[in-house]
């Protein structure tokens, strides 16, 4: 056995090379509570800016894992040279891990060769992928929390697990799903919904962030509701490779409200 290698796991040998190539874009996340940025959210795109779709659709499972782990290493290399400030959040597929301290090794590497903290990136959890295998979605928040990196489930309430998913992992942070922000400020019972979402985040503990925040209304009601991590159209757009300007008129209008 080679040093440091972890038995039972060929995959990063095994898997099939990628035939296509992506870039990535970037969403703030912004912090009311602080009035600034709280961090940034890596999208997948493609070489010229192409929606998520367009790379997405050609992920098999053939070179799911080579895909997330060029995810990781591209988000890290393009936040190192826009020196983003803040947390990165990346979405990362569960079933494309197969041994968590091997598979996390290209990562740590990455992070350790441009100087981008651990400390400062977070793995999201897409409820949209259900995770095969009992405690194996535990097994890598563990390993990350250990190593001093966050998780969070990502469109929590939609998709699969849902509460269920909280009984076996603990994340750092859970961002609602858009589907719940929608619309919320005319919509007693997605108050209600969110409004116990708060109450049990507090009790966990974890932080809340609400993404696709797209109307005035909708972040009034959050910041109301004691949310004050959003994000969403209403703030910025993702910029292709670059990190965007906030929309300043908007947060002023929210906040002066």
């Amino acid at each position: 056995m080679e040093p440091n290698e972890i038995p039972g796991c060929n995959r990063c040998r095994d898997s099939a090379p990628l035939d296509f190539s992506f870039s990535m874009a970037f969403q703030p996340i912004y912090d009311f509570a602080a009035a600034d940025v709280w961090g940034w959210e890596a999208l997948v795109r493609g070489e010229q800016g192409e929606g998520a779709y367009s790379v997405l659709s050609r992920v098999t499972d053939d070179n799911r894992y080579t895909f997330d782990q060029q995810c990781r290493i591209r988000a890290i290399e393009l936040a190192h040279r826009l020196q983003m400030p803040g947390r990165l959040s990346i979405n990362f597929l569960p079933n494309a891990v197969y041994e968590p301290k091997a598979c996390i090794r290209a990562t740590v590497e990455a992070a350790a060769r441009v100087g981008f903290p651990l400390e400062r990136i977070q793995f999201e959890i897409t409820e949209g992928e259900e995770v095969l295998g009992d405690g194996h979605l535990k097994r890598i928040v563990d390993e990350y929390r250990a190593m001093g990196m966050g998780t969070a489930i990502d469109d929590f309430g939609a998709g699969y697990a849902g509460l269920n998913l909280l009984t076996k992992i603990q994340p750092d942070v859970l961002k609602l799903d858009m589907d719940l922000i929608r619309n919320i400020d005319k919509d007693r019972i997605r108050r209600v919904i969110v409004g116990q979402m708060v109450a049990l985040a507090r009790e966990l503990p974890c932080t809340l962030i609400a993404e696709g925040v797209e109307t005035r209304g909708e972040a009034r009601c959050l910041l109301d509701l004691g949310i004050t991590l959003h994000q969403g159209y209403l703030y910025a757009r993702p910029g292709f490779e670059t990190l965007p300007d906030l929309d300043r008129d908007a947060l002023a209008d929210v906040i002066g409200a």
